[in-house]
């Protein structure tokens, strides 16, 4: 129950097992379309270039900057936890220029802020976001900052890890141009891939590039040809066949269940959680009205020793949580209720071990 990877349900488990066949063999590329279309439906979005890359959720992150920024681009970064400072990262090693918005830890992205940035940088062409921070436990209003970069002509880089599969992430509706997420979190998947979903005015700029995309392996003008088109497919590089086994397979758990019923089912699991941490007197880092139900960061009380009370978890109880990150190392906890880990018997136990442990 920590902030990631999420426990693995058993059918991913199974599914990985099965025999490792050729990247370009037809079973394999008719298995490949059927995962587009469940990225589809997860993401929410028609967009034709939805694919897993093989790689986890950070090289998800690099694909999305370094196919859309070229050199000089002026780039408005909104850093509100450690995942924004990794967005800003990027934007400098593509040669733009990273213009921040900065919010306190376990606070959302301001909108306020973000208007008044974009006012006084109107030549700059992406907005970067991250829509759940997974550091704090914070949620951003991806709708509203959307809506701000489509009135000044520019697009949308926003980091879902966290919130696939566990909070309402509607892409299309809410017009955003690059998401990334990772299989380890709500889809309860193994690490390994980032589903990533392209809008077409993403593939026009990557299209309309001066400058080579400057990562080969990420360069999603040559990935397009593996994972699109009818009858034969171009070789880019060996697929992760039985991971790519895997996500299909925890796809498939999702949309039998539903998107909108795990979506419930993650903010039921998580009111039952925060009313017991608040019994036990923890308090959370975020606000209950911009709090993730997948990840919820506590702090602690004084004198406790961090590490052991870790320690004690894992040993006696066998369940691991997460320890605070940056600004919040060695103040607070990272409890995930992640897709297969959202559960009554996960929650029950959590609050009594830390109960015990505490005590």
């Amino acid at each position: 129950m920590g902030p990631g990877p999420s426990d693995i349900y058993p059918q991913v488990l199974q599914a990985l097992s099965r025999p490792t066949i050729g990247h370009l063999d037809p079973l394999f590329i008719g298995m490949m379309d059927e995962l587009k279309a469940l990225l589809k439906y997860a993401f929410q979005t028609e967009n034709d270039f939805t694919i897993a890359v093989s790689a986890p959720g950070s090289a998800g992150m690099e694909a999305c900057f370094v196919n859309l920024i070229e050199p000089g681009d002026k780039v408005i970064v909104c850093r509100n936890g450690v995942f924004g400072d990794r967005m800003k990262e990027n934007v400098i090693r593509c040669g733009g220029e990273a213009i921040l918005v900065d919010d306190e830890w376990g606070k959302p992205v301001s909108v306020e802020k973000v208007q008044q940035v974009i006012s006084d940088n109107p030549d700059a062409v992406l907005l970067a976001f991250v829509h759940a921070e997974t550091s704090t436990g914070a949620v951003s209003d991806a709708k509203q900052l959307s809506q701000l970069a489509k009135q000044n002509g520019m697009l949308t880089i926003v980091d879902a890890v966290t919130s696939l599969g566990g909070v309402p992430l509607l892409v299309d509706e809410w017009q955003l141009d690059a998401v990334y997420s990772g299989s380890q979190k709500c889809l309860s998947c193994v690490p390994g891939l980032s589903p990533v979903t392209l809008s077409p005015l993403a593939i026009e700029r990557i299209k309309a590039r001066k400058t080579p995309v400057q990562s080969w392996f990420l360069d999603q003008s040559l990935v397009l040809g593996y994972w699109s088109g009818e009858g034969k497919r171009s070789y880019h590089h060996t697929a992760p066949v039985n991971s790519l086994y895997a996500l299909h397979e925890s796809l498939v758990i999702l949309k039998n269940e539903g998107l909108e019923n795990a979506w419930q089912r993650h903010k039921e699991m998580h009111i039952l959680l925060a009313d017991g941490l608040e019994k036990l007197g923890l308090t959370f880092v975020v606000e209950k009205e911009s709090r993730l139900p997948q990840l919820n960061a506590v702090y602690f009380p004084e004198g406790i020793d961090d590490a052991a009370v870790r320690q004690q978890l894992l040993e006696g109880y066998n369940l691991e949580i997460g320890a605070g990150l940056g600004a919040l190392a060695g103040k607070a906890w990272r409890i995930g209720l992640m897709g297969y880990a959202a559960r009554k018997e996960n929650v029950a136990l959590c609050l009594k071990a830390l109960e015990t442990v505490l005590k």
